[in-house]
């Protein structure tokens, strides 16, 4: 495959990873001349890059969208296709049978998830249709286990739902049908229809099928819906749970002013802590202090530097429960934010807070490692670079060599075929530190610096 023609193929993954929810067909439609074969490998290749870096909403999209592709071109796209057309019908039927039957048992997911591995390439549209068939003549067989049924059906749906293989767009489809069965076998008003309604509230709050938009909305409602059960007196922890999971859509809402949502989202948070006590729920507890903080960190009301200050403290309590034993994944993640916080930072000195984030951020690095989690280690490099970019402390010479040496190592994870937009935000970083490089020869730094522009434009082009 031409070298051009690859980066024609990047360069629209890319504008499809980045544009307003909606303005997709349009873009493919303008660049029907780049939609064959070679694109699908070409976002098979980025999608499984994107998984590994932990970008499955992005993987998926891409997987789910060579799958429709491919369908359109009369291929037999090998990714994540339905293949439904090649399977008997009565292959869904005995697959889910023999899930429910699992379920039955009590095997949880060390039963469940190998038996969803062996066979995910049915895990698609064709098993959602076939779920509901099911489910139908089950209950029509069986009207005195309606309850046991549709139980059971809730298991399997959170299972496929949570499966970490297989196509996750595909995956919670089939859960959200799985749900709507249960919702639609359930008392209104009852506890256990309240957490169906929770339920489906969370798969819309992850759904990428569909408006982004649209889906927080219906995950908003869902989970308004399941409050008018799940009250703060009859049912404290579920509401707590709830007005924590309403506080996450606000935060990521688009419809509504994005200054409104975080004030919904900090006030849902607030809530959820009434019951989410650190001594009785410690680890929800913490969650929930993690999430103020990132709110604060980007609160556009008030004042810049009192949010910012929330924003550390937040983190710091955090951590007093997710520590580097208990916790290292999430510890690391709020060494990070943290880092980010006090960069941003306008109380204090300006030298130390800096020096304070190069600290957080290295301290991330003991757990966010190149081998173990290379998406956020190559994150933490460019953090580093840009820290000591702007550091005060320390010989400005030496500052600059070592953001020289954090940006090459993050694009190392950050390539132009896996990450374009990253690669070219950094070309474009890397253009501004020989800028202002002291070491070596002036005019040498300066061309290398146009070189690197140069590089960051064949990205960032005018048209986009």
């Amino acid at each position: 495959m031409e070298e051009t023609r690859t980066q024609a193929y990047l360069q629209l993954i890319e504008t499809l990873l980045t544009c307003p929810n909606g303005e997709e067909p349009q873009i493919l439609q303008d660049n029907l001349e780049l939609v064959d074969s070679g694109f699908l490998q070409v976002c098979e290749v980025v999608a499984d890059n994107l998984a590994e870096e932990g970008q499955e909403n992005h993987a998926n999209f891409l997987r789910n969208l060579a799958s429709q592709l491919g369908q359109f071109l009369g291929m037999n796209y090998d990714g994540d296709s339905d293949n439904s057309e090649d399977e008997n019908p009565q292959e869904y039927v005995n697959f889910i049978l023999e899930l429910l039957q699992a379920e039955e048992s009590y095997s949880g997911v060390a039963v469940i998830y190998p038996m969803l591995a062996q066979r995910q390439h049915l895990l698609n549209l064709r098993f959602a249709e076939t779920l509901h068939q099911v489910a139908d003549n089950l209950i029509a067989q069986h009207p005195e286990a309606i309850e046991h049924i549709v139980g059971l059906i809730v298991n399997l749906s959170i299972h496929i739902s949570d499966f970490p293989r297989g196509n996750r767009a595909k995956n919670i489809e089939i859960a959200i049908t799985g749900f709507q069965i249960v919702l639609n076998n359930r008392q209104p008003g009852s506890e256990k229809y309240a957490g169906t309604q929770n339920n489906l509230a969370n798969a819309y709050l992850y759904r990428i099928n569909g408006s982004r938009a649209d889906n927080l909305e219906r995950a908003i409602e869902f989970y308004q819906a399941a409050l008018t059960v799940h009250t703060f007196e009859d049912f404290p922890e579920q509401w707590a749970m709830t007005q924590n999971n309403l506080a996450n859509a606000y935060s990521d809402r688009i419809n509504g002013l994005r200054a409104d949502n975080i004030e919904r989202a900090i006030e849902f948070y607030q809530a959820a802590l009434t019951v989410r006590t650190l001594e009785d729920f410690p680890e929800q507890w913490a969650g929930t202090q993690y999430n103020l903080a990132n709110a604060y960190l980007y609160r556009i009301n008030g004042l810049r530097a009192d949010n910012i200050e929330r924003a550390i403290e937040f983190y710091q309590a955090a951590l007093t429960v997710h520590t580097f034993e208990a916790f290292p994944e999430k510890w690391a993640t709020t060494q990070n934010n943290l880092a980010n916080a006090y960069s941003d930072r306008i109380n204090g000195s300006r030298a130390d807070n800096l020096e304070r984030a190069i600290e957080f951020y290295q301290a991330a690095l003991t757990v966010h490692t190149f081998e173990d989690f290379p998406e956020q280690w190559a994150m933490t490099q460019n953090n580093l670079a840009a820290a000591y970019s702007d550091r005060i402390n320390g010989s400005r010479a030496d500052n600059l060599e070592r953001a020289i040496e954090f940006y090459q190592a993050a694009l190392t994870v950050h390539t132009f075929e896996a990450f374009p937009e990253k690669w070219a935000t950094t070309q474009n970083n890397l253009a501004n530190a020989y800028s202002d490089r002291i070491n070596g020869s002036r005019a040498d730094n300066l061309e290398r610096a146009i070189e690197f522009y140069q590089a960051a434009l064949t990205v960032y082009t005018f048209e986009d």
